[in-house]
This record gives C-alpha cells, structure tokens and sequence, in this order.
C-alpha cells in the first residue's frame, strides 16, 4: 500500500477536505436509516423527494472534496492532473469534470497493488479485487465509512426493488473477493431483511434452500437464475410454484426480453441492479420495481457522464455512449472519471425524478465483436432470440476464421417445450432475423434443451478461435 501521501493521515470518520473535517451531517455522512416503509433517504430527504437542484448542489460540494482528496492523497491522481494542467481549484462547476483526466483499468493494474489507495493502510477495513485476463486483479478497499455508505446504497436498491424489512433474501451471488456477495450482503441486513447467505454454485443445494427455506427474494445473474430454473424442471419443482417473488439481478448484461422469460418462467418481478468493483460494487444503481425502466443512479454518491468511446468526448443524454463514473464519497478509494467501458444511454429519473437512469447496457467496448466490419453484441443476439418462440435464452457464439473470411456460429439450445422436429426451422428464423437486423450472416445450430454449459456466475457467450 503506498505511503506516498502528500497530505496528513486522515483520521477514520474525519475525512480531509479542502476547509477541514467533514460535520456529521456533511457531504460524507452515512445516509439515514429508512423511513417507516419508505425510501432511503439523502441527507435527510426521501431520496425521491430531492429536487435536481439539490442534488447538483450536493454534487458539487463531494466532487470538489474528492478531487482534493484524490489529488492530496493518490500519486497517480496527482500526476494525471499535472500532465492535463489542472489542480482542484479549478473545479468549481459539475461541468467541470470534463477538464479531469479518465482512469482506466490498466490505471488500477499498473498501480496494483494498493496505488490507488487515498488513506493510510490502518484504515482499510476491507479489500475487494477482481480478476483479469492479464492474471493481476484490479484491487479496491474500503474505509469503515466506505462500507457504512456501500450497504445504505444496497439497502436504498433492494427498497427500490420491492424488497422489505422482514423478507428474507436468498444470495446466490459469489462470496469472497468478488464484491458481489458480501456487498449483498451488508445490505440485506442493513435492510432489516433475513439473509439466506448461499453464495454461487451448488445449484442442486440453491434449489433444495429455495424449496425449505421459502425466501421471498432471490439476488444473482440472470443466467444463473435461469440455470436455477432449469435445474428444478429437471427435478421436478415448478419454477412458478416456488416462494420467490422478486428477482433482484446484475453482474451481466441482460435484456427486456430475458427479463419477461425469467419473469413468465418464475412467476416474479425481475429487477436490475447495476454496480461494478471499481466504483463501489452492487448498488451504484437500481431500478424500482413500479416502473422496470432502468437503473437509477444514485447520484448522491455518483457522477455519472456517457462519452463516446473513440473521442473520449461527452454525448448528451439519450445519446449510445460509454458509461463513465466519478465517486463523490469514497474515502479509500476514489475514482475520477473511471471508464466503465459499458454501453448505455442516461435517461431521466422516473421514481426517483431527480437521479437519473441508465437504460439496459448495450454491452461493453470490450465485448464487442467486428465481423466483417459489423459491430455486434451478445445481447443483440439474446434479443433476437428470445422473440423466436421455440429458442431459449441458453446460447453461446463461437467465431472462426474459414479460408480468409471470418465465421459466426451460434449455438443455441431448443425450449424443453419445443418438440425437436421445430428446432431447424427455428433455427433459419434466427438466422434470419440477424441477417434482416444486424446484417451478418451467421451458422445457427440448435441443439437439444441441456447441451450447452451451464453459468454459477457471468454468463460467458463468446468464444472467439479465430
């Protein structure tokens, strides 16, 4: 952990800022507790209560304590806003932002382990990493304050989602150093709700607890759930039958389509929940169950901004563009324009009119597949599939090189309710519906229900052997 710091040690609970220590009701004092059966709230107002002014407000004052402390405390941080010439002085408007350098992954590899780290090594309570392909995990920590904050946020969503004191919640995301499950945790139980602690895997034990159990709320991957699913058809439990009444899901991208087949095939209301390590981990955002109209950002905690990915320019709001993230109240780690690398457009806040919302994500920069000079996304190839009745939402893309020329194949498995004689012409109808919506022409394979891997975390589509 580096010990490079410029400014004096912050003490825990007091966090450096430009004028001094934060108050306990300052800009990183913990949210309240809930309401009676309402919200979370934001400095004391229901957080769908807060005008946009407000918030901009409070945005404003955490930014321009971030950027001190980011530029006082993380040498990278430092250098990056000598080399853009800027200093955080500079920062007196939300638009401002933009004069910030981005962080990207590689910031975080190149800095691994504890580069990024803004407070002495004492006060980090937790450590969170995530694994990669270069075989070093980009590493977050927490202060206490920081995990204070992190499980409001999770409670704050899964209220938005439905979920209530007393319900009692089955975590089936992972636990361990992957900030899912622990995340979920916390904010289960800062909730008031019961946790069902079962983490990933074991999906013949997640469905046996399902079934003894009775929890009303089930969090992990859409696909995961969908591999639940199919794991009590094949033991005989109905999936529609079971207690489950809301499906709290992330970690992946998934669709409207997806949503409606775990919604039809489990008989609850399936809710996204948006987050990612690097940021804070689940509970950046959430959607409400009244509306299904995307996750709300809670931008009390974060600045979001969605640029384009070659430029680095900003896009307007409603414009396809990278997803990018500014965290006002992280004390251990803090963020300055993080590239996400997810594809989304910001929209205006419905339940909670004052923060806005992401639409479902596109996909990512980095998993976007080029074919013959077309850009595709798995989750063009979902949507297409779910609307062809007899396919199920089980698939995976496989890319090869033939002669000069580069191959898609998909494989996809057939509805158990599909007789196998309609699978080909299923088949040619997905075919079909890529070459008439994307334009590419792909080889579909249908395979029979079962024959494809199954996912216990993020679904892994796309196997490029080209």
């Amino acid at each position: 952990m580096t010990t490079e710091n410029s400014a004096s040690p912050i003490v825990a609970h007091e966090p450096t800022t430009v004028d001094g220590p934060i108050a306990a009701d300052g800009p990183l004092a913990a949210d309240g507790p809930l309401t009676a059966g309402g919200p979370l709230t934001v400095d004391g107002q229901g957080a769908d209560l807060i005008t946009r002014e407000e918030l901009e407000a409070l945005q404003l004052e955490r930014l321009k304590w971030t950027v001190h402390h980011a530029y006082e405390n993380v040498p990278l941080y430092r250098r990056k806003f000598h080399e853009v010439g800027v200093v955080p002085a500079d920062i007196r408007t939300l638009d401002d932002v933009q004069r910030l350098p981005f962080t990207t992954k590689a910031d975080l590899r190149d800095t691994y382990p504890f580069g990024m780290f803004a407070v002495p090594p004492e006060q980090v309570r937790r450590i969170h990493a995530s694994s990669g392909t270069t075989g070093r995990p980009t590493v977050v920590g927490y202060t206490e304050g920081d995990l204070e904050r992190w499980s409001t946020l999770v409670a704050r969503s899964l209220r938005a989602a439905g979920v209530q004191p007393g319900m009692r919640v089955h975590n089936a995301y992972g636990y361990g150093l992957f900030t899912g499950g622990l995340g979920a945790h916390a904010g289960i139980e800062r909730l008031g709700a019961t946790t069902i602690p079962m983490s990933g895997g074991q999906t013949a034990k997640q469905v046996q607890l399902i079934t003894d159990f009775a929890p009303d709320v089930i969090m992990c991957t859409p696909s995961y759930l969908l591999t639940i699913a199919d794991a009590m058809e094949a033991s005989g439990v109905d999936p529609a039958s079971t207690s489950l009444r809301i499906a709290v899901l992330g970690a992946e991208p998934w669709t409207n389509e997806m949503r409606a087949e775990i919604e039809r095939r489990l008989n609850l209301d399936a809710v996204d929940i948006y987050g990612l390590s690097e940021v804070m981990g689940p509970g950046v955002a959430s959607e409400s169950v009244l509306t299904k109209d995307g996750p709300h950002i809670w931008e009390d905690h974060f600045l979001p901004e969605t640029i384009d990915g070659d430029t680095g320019e900003r896009v307007a709001d409603g414009q396809l563009g990278e997803l990018v993230f500014t965290s006002l109240t992280k004390e251990a780690f803090p963020v300055i324009r993080y590239r996400t690398r997810d594809l989304t457009r910001l929209r205006p806040g419905t339940a909670y009119p004052a923060m806005r919302r992401i639409e479902k994500i596109t996909g990512r920069n980095d998993d976007m597949i080029i074919l013959r000079g077309v850009n595709l996304f798995p989750t063009q190839i979902e949507e297409l599939a779910l609307g062809v009745e007899a396919l199920s939402p089980h698939f995976v893309l496989e890319l090869s090189t033939r002669g000069r020329m580069d191959c898609l194949h998909v494989r996809i498995e057939r509805d158990p309710s599909v007789a196998a004689e309609r699978g080909s012409a299923a088949g040619a109808e997905l075919q079909r519906r890529m070459k008439v919506h994307i334009g590419i022409t792909a080889e579909v394979v249908v395979e029979d229900p079962g024959a494809l891997p199954r996912s216990e975390g993020k679904q892994c589509r796309v196997y490029d052997k080209r």
